[in-house]
């Protein structure tokens, strides 16, 4: 057994069923960012520019990047569906939100959203490793093949 599969296989062997709530949690909660980002465009742009990161043509692409992504990853987060994968593709996006966006803001306001940012990347680092769980499409599929005719 390679790497990956020894860890594919310790988090489906040690994955408790209060773990997938947390999973569908934190899916439901990405969603709705991205939701929130498509209703409130201005917000993702500003929170994008002060960071001064990227120029003003990579901010267009980025945005509909995170949204989609968010939307995307968060649905599939949530039903447990390609959960490792989901997860990824939000940590860069998570990592940009931590160091780039919210940390020249300082983390000691009580109404920082670094936080929330912080602990979503730790979960989605957690859920890359540990997978869907019990309570997942990856686990029904898994146990239920589709048959080929």
């Amino acid at each position: 057994m390679n790497v990956i599969q020894r860890v594919e296989h310790w988090g489906d062997t040690h994955h408790p069923k209060w773990l997938d709530i947390i999973r569908m949690a934190l899916g439901v909660l990405l969603f709705l960012k991205g939701v929130e980002f498509i209703n409130n465009m201005d917000l993702l742009s500003s929170l994008m520019q002060k960071s001064s990161f990227l120029g003003s043509m990579s901010l267009g692409v980025m945005g509909h990047y995170i949204i989609m992504i968010h939307l995307v990853g968060g649905f599939l987060v949530a039903l447990g569906l390609l959960t490792r994968v989901a997860c990824l593709l939000q940590i860069p996006i998570l990592l940009g939100a931590v160091f780039i966006v919210h940390a020249p803001a300082g983390v000691v306001p009580p109404d920082s959203s670094w936080w929330l940012s912080l602990v979503i990347l730790l979960l989605l680092v957690f859920f890359t490793i540990e997978g869907g769980g019990p309570w997942s499409c990856d686990r029904w599929l898994k146990v239920h093949p589709v048959k080929s005719k």
